[in-house]
């Protein structure tokens, strides 16, 4: 006997649909997991079989991560009993009661002693729309904290304080994605879709086919050699150098009279302050900075303009141009771009960012930001405070106010009047989080530190305990997917009898910390509150519920209650009071100088970061698959042949990357893909290949991004050891 279930993939935002089929429940074998002392047996039941389904993301392709994504479900280091570390730093197993008992008494030691702000959250956007609201809410209410952040910060936070900025709304792709199968000409800054959600690749086909396809990236990456099919533009510029283009193209734009002036006349405010902004920086001024030819920023203008007038232009934008000091004032360089084309609200043509995170759009929009509250509403409104109130049924005083974006968050932890216990849901943040040695360094200082994870992580690992909670395919609930549409996560087998879900956590602790309010453990009975809670928000789910998406209707917010939804918004007004878009001077600002180079024999240059096809964000789900990790079983970190003579380094040779934060050591790819005075590595593995122990905690002012994208290191070759030695010896560590 077969249970099936149509659910969609666990990775990334496009949420790819598939069906899986799973054998009845069987005993279990007793195998121990390998990597988690004292865990109890997983049960044995046959490994699910995996099915691409018809859906307008995916048209039932899968990339190898989706494929192999029910091999976790049986993997042999699954935590599946809370685990609590003891004083010699061993981990044994505990029961449950204890293990909320635990916590309950560290939250009430570190309120009694340092007030509630010093209990802190981190939260995840991999959690379902419904465990993020709830972890929101168990926050503020139940624990009184102001201090709640999430990983979303790293992702997403640039783009959407852009789009808040010009729209008064963000929501990722303001349109479906199948809108981008009719293009003509289609700017994708800073993404590498190919490789980090491949199904992505068949809605660029039509472009491709007809040359219109431009890509902005230092490196020749898979995404941007499409660019060969037919004419398209590959412009590579200097890593950090990506708002000046804007600026670049904008100039041409104006000065060539490509613009909509029409649009701009009755849709936009703010025209002549961004003519003004973007006057100095004619092409000939943008190539002197950027490295990028002046006539590729003249046709790449010229191509948008002619595409938007025939069949429709779009502009993307990533994470490689987003995860920057400027990273808002660079999405905003992009947004007024695509007013002055005339892009946004249109039938053929728009503007949207690209969400990475499986439920990177839903986690962000209900409470898991510090500055956030349910259906995407400041904290800081009155009005948003009382209507949470009354959902909530607490007097409004009771609301903490804004807390740390993500950064500041985990810089205070273990200071004394920072952080002192923390919680961590569906986030490694010892290998994700910039500056990543200074996070351990926090995390270890902690009074208590627990995570809730399938997997003991990097971060688990430094925790006093582990909580063992469900995977994707053993629990219900919603996610919104890249394109701002509410989907269905389905079960299809039992979990571990040891494991839970966080709703049912944070029920039981809310309980035992007598909380106001009231906290469910199913997942529906939280989204019907949910609905209550955003109803009247920018993100309203309130027309939306489980029986509609259970019946296959699409679901794209805002959906307020009575309407049928919003696939393509703004087509008649922004979202700001006057229903126009703004435009926003932006300019370029001076970075950080870092200190000088204390090794003469190593060479100066800018650090890149970004994923790899086979691997997903830290890589503690993927790097357990042993498919994928045989395919990527360790950094490599890419640098241009030229670069590497000059250095006496040689393919797969040892490398040693190093800054004032830290070093990496790993081999050498030599490659004509990327700049001559840039290194790329990914950022999905750990210790010695920890691309975070590079990165720098400096944040873009607006939005609390990190600088990810644009690192000074030097690189030399590595010490005579060999380089597996010293792999193996970080690994022992």
């Amino acid at each position: 006997m077969t249970k099936s279930a149509d659910t969609h993939c666990p990775y990334c935002a496009l949420q790819c649909a598939m069906t899986l089929k799973s054998p009845a429940a069987t005993a279990a074998t007793g195998l121990t997991p390998a990597d988690q002392p004292g865990s109890s047996p997983v049960p044995a039941a046959p490994a699910l079989e995996v099915s691409g389904r018809d859906f307008p993301t995916n048209r039932g392709g899968l990339c190898r991560k989706g494929w192999t994504s029910a091999s976790l479900l049986q993997h042999p280091g699954r935590v599946t009993e809370p685990m609590f570390k003891g004083p010699d730093g061993v981990f044994r197993p505990i029961s449950w009661d204890e293990a909320l008992g635990r916590v309950t008494t560290a939250v009430k030691d570190a309120r009694a002693k340092y007030g509630a702000d010093s209990v802190g959250v981190f939260g995840g956007g991999g959690l379902t729309n419904e465990k993020a609201y709830q972890l929101g809410k168990f926050a503020r209410l139940a624990l009184g904290t102001s201090r709640i952040d999430y990983n979303g910060r790293f992702c997403m936070s640039s783009a959407a304080a852009a789009g808040m900025r010009a729209f008064g709304l963000d929501r990722g792709l303001p349109f479906p994605l199948e809108a981008l199968d009719t293009a003509s000409t289609i700017l994708m800054l800073g993404s590498n879709v190919a490789e980090t959600m491949p199904p992505f690749v068949q809605h660029l086909q039509g472009v491709r086919d007809a040359g219109g396809f431009i890509v902005v990236d230092p490196r020749r990456s898979a995404t941007a050699a499409f660019t060969s099919d037919g004419g398209g533009i590959h412009l590579q510029p200097l890593p950090g150098t990506d708002l000046t283009l804007l600026l670049g193209i904008s100039h041409v734009v104006i000065h060539e009279g490509l613009l909509d002036a029409e649009y701009i006349q009755a849709r936009t405010t703010g025209f002549d302050a961004v003519v003004r902004s973007v006057n100095a920086y004619w092409p000939e001024r943008v190539q002197s900075i950027t490295g990028v030819p002046a006539e590729l920023i003249r046709e790449t203008a010229r191509r948008l303009a002619s595409g938007a007038r025939r069949g429709g232009s779009y502009i993307l934008t990533g994470r490689g141009v987003e995860q920057h000091v400027d990273g808002t004032d660079t999405a905003t360089a992009a947004i007024n771009l695509s007013l002055l084309l005339g892009l946004p609200g249109s039938t053929r043509s728009g503007y949207g960012t690209l969400t990475g995170q499986g439920n990177g759009q839903g986690g962000r929009e209900h409470g898991q930001k510090a500055d956030q509250l349910p259906g995407y509403r400041k904290i800081t409104d009155p009005a948003a405070r009382a209507h949470m109130a009354k959902v909530w049924n607490v007097p409004e005083s009771l609301i903490p106010g804004p807390g740390l974006p993500a950064v500041q968050l985990l810089k205070s932890l273990g200071q004394p009047d920072g952080v002192r216990c923390l919680f961590v849901h569906a986030s490694n943040i010892a290998v994700a989080s910039p500056d990543a040695n200074a996070v351990i360094r926090g995390l270890r200082s902690l009074d208590f530190l627990v995570v809730c994870d399938f997997f003991m992580s990097e971060t688990a690992a430094e925790a006093d305990l582990v909580l063992p909670v469900l995977q994707w395919a053993e629990e219900e609930g919603t996610l919104t997917n890249l394109e701002g549409r509410v989907l269905r996560r389905r079960q299809a087998i039992q979990p571990p009898a040891g494991a839970r879900s966080e709703l049912w956590i944070m029920a039981r602790l809310a309980e035992a910390l007598e909380a106001p309010s009231t906290y469910s453990d199913d997942p529906e009975t939280v989204f019907e509150e949910l609905r209550l809670a955003s109803a009247g928000g920018a993100a309203d789910y309130s027309g939306i519920d489980y029986a509609m998406l259970d019946s296959g209707a699409a679901a794209y917010w805002p959906y307020p209650a009575g309407s049928t939804g919003t696939p393509r918004m703004f087509l008649e007004a922004f979202a700001h009071a006057d229903g126009k878009a703004v435009m926003t001077p932006v300019a370029p600002r001076r970075r950080r100088t870092p200190v000088a180079n204390p090794d003469p024999a190593a060479k100066p240059m800018t650090l890149i970061t970004g994923r790899l096809l086979e691997h997903y964000q830290s890589g503690a789900q993927t790097r357990r698959v042993a498919e994928l990790l045989a395919s990527r079983p360790e950094a490599r970190v890419q640098i241009h042949p030229a670069a590497a003579a000059a250095m006496g380094i040689t393919d797969g040779a040892g490398v040693s990357v190093a800054n004032e934060r830290g070093e990496v050591v790993c081999r050498a790819e030599l490659s004509t893909a990327i700049r001559p005075e840039t290194v790329f590595l990914p950022f999905h593995f750990p210790e010695l290949e920890s691309a975070n122990r590079l990165t720098e905690a400096a944040t873009d002012p607006i939005s609390g991004m990190p600088e990810f994208k644009f690192n000074k290191v030097w690189v030399r070759l590595a010490a005579a050891t060999p380089i597996t030695s010293v792999l193996q010896t970080s690994e022992a560590s």
